[in-house]
């Protein structure tokens, strides 16, 4: 059977190409490069102002919907985590906006980062958003159906900020003992239904609404439509006056909305940075269904810094084709749309933490900002 429905694929393969390009060092170091793997957009190895980081990004949607980025300068170090849903449309727009709403806000209180002025770029930037859906109502409907999940983390000084919303995930990866190991603690809060502290927030939050989350094909959605119940955009599940034609009929609920279904308000944690502290893996949901947080973390300590990410989304791949019974160099050649068949876009960024330049606050001279590829 797998090699017949190989056989059907095979129409949409192509075999991956080779484009790498020497990245920003003075020598073309291999360390730093970036490039293209066919599906794989990468970058291996940079600096900023709290240490290092590696970065990748694997589409298998027809069109990408994760988006990425790492900002680095007086501030400190920004990192997002942007996995879209229902199109790109959300994803792009947070990844376009939210960072200068947080540099803004944070600019109103003397550049100083708290949770609550990384609180105030999400919301704004939700506000900003949902007003552009608005605007676009009579000629793009389907801007109401589209949102992302948004995981960020702020490094300021010697504190770690991580916000969240959705099922993306950051993990530290910690040395303990004496013996080099490393422990994976996970810093960011889900909000996934098939969680069960997420659906009894919901219920809670809807005690009148028998029906605000429903096991749909063995997997538990908000009003059987949207596994994540926190998120940007969705704008039909939190405005009722989106929730009508000519939006797909899938999306429409035929009960009014006597408020919001889904919330755009972060979880927010600050974590004391400790000298044991060694990086903070920030990935998107698509890794997670194949790796464990004990898994990935593993397999970073274990391999140099440069190329972590891609290591990752190696490891994550590899998960995949065993799960189908097919190789990993099969899975390889099946081309994007088909691809999410077999496994989610996958976004990773591991930020290494650099602890001689966060406590001496060496920042001015690692000013960087790096986007994802918008397509492969």
């Amino acid at each position: 059977m797998l090699e017949t429905l190989m056989n059907l694929l095979s129409l949409c393969f192509r075999p991956f190409s080779k484009d790498s390009a020497g990245g920003s060092g003075s020598n073309g170091a291999v360390a730093d490069a970036v490039g293209r793997d066919g599906l794989l957009w990468f970058r291996d190895y940079g600096r900023c102002a709290a240490g290092e980081f590696s970065m990748a990004v694997i589409q298998a949607n027809q069109v990408l919907e994760d988006q990425s980025q790492i900002e680095s300068g007086p501030f400190g170090t920004f990192v997002g985590v942007y996995d879209g849903h229902g199109g790109p449309d959300a994803a792009r727009f947070v990844c376009d906006h939210l960072f200068p709403r947080f540099q803004a806000i944070s600019a109103q209180y003397g550049g100083i980062v708290t949770a609550e002025i990384i609180r105030r770029a999400f919301l704004q930037t939700e506000e900003e958003f949902i007003a552009r859906v608005g605007e676009l109502w009579n000629v793009r409907p389907s801007m109401a159906t589209v949102g992302t999940c948004c995981l960020v983390g702020v490094v300021y000084q010697q504190t770690l900020f991580v916000a969240n919303l959705g099922d993306s995930r950051a993990v530290l990866g910690k040395r303990v003992g004496s013996t080099g190991g490393m422990a994976a603690i996970q810093l960011s809060t889900e909000h996934n239904a098939n969680i069960d502290e997420i659906r009894h927030e919901l219920k809670e939050l809807h005690p009148d609404d028998l029906d605000i989350v429903v096991l749909k094909h063995g997997v538990w959605r908000v009003k059987g439509i949207i596994q994540v119940s926190r998120s940007i955009g969705d704008a039909y599940m939190k405005h009722g006056e989106y929730n009508r034609e000519p939006i797909d009929t899938k999306f429409r609920l035929p009960q009014p909305m006597h408020m919001p279904y889904m919330s755009a308000n972060p979880t927010i944690i600050s974590h004391q940075i400790h000298p044991n502290d060694s990086f903070v893996l920030f990935a998107s949901d698509g890794l997670w269904e194949h790796l464990s947080n004990e898994k990935a973390v593993e397999i970073v300590h274990n391999h140099p810094p440069a190329g972590s990410a891609k290591r990752l989304i190696k490891a994550a791949l590899q998960q995949a084709a065993r799960k189908r019974e097919m190789r990993y160099s099969d899975l390889r050649r099946i081309d994007k749309k088909v691809r999410r068949h077999f496994h989610d876009d996958i976004t990773v960024i591991i930020l290494f933490l650099n602890h001689d330049l966060i406590s001496r606050g060496s920042r001015l001279d690692y000013s960087v900002s790096v986007r994802s590829a918008l397509e492969h």
